[in-house]
């Protein structure tokens, strides 16, 4: 990844091509809150619930290919890629930061 990022978010790109969805939920504050397909996933026990659906339902790898904004939030536009109807397909990924974890990220098409 060439991308300059905040060390926590380059983590998290890394930790969602793994298996281990313990990796990913080590990237969230305990207050910490997950929307994908407008859906919210709030702690540490529904963000592994949700990261280990996603496994389950789908192989994919996601790429970051840009920063669309680097204000708070801090937006990143990722390619997807997997074997999903659609694929491969470009999505927003807006995180917000609190004392070097992410407090929230809200994935959009």
């Amino acid at each position: 990844m060439n991308l300059q990022l905040p060390n926590i978010v380059q983590t998290y790109f890394q930790s969602s091509n793994d298996e281990d969805a313990s990796l990913v939920v080590n990237c969230f504050c305990a207050h910490g809150t997950v929307t994908d397909e407008k859906v919210s996933h709030h702690g540490p026990g529904a963000i592994k619930t949700w990261c280990n659906a996603a496994r389950r339902s789908f192989s994919y790898r996601v790429e970051p290919l840009r920063v669309a904004q680097r204000d708070d939030p801090l937006v990143v536009i990722a390619s997807v890629a997997g074997n999903f109807p659609g694929s491969p397909v470009d999505l927003s990924y807006a995180f917000q930061l609190e004392n070097g974890l992410i407090l929230s990220l809200e994935i959009t098409p």
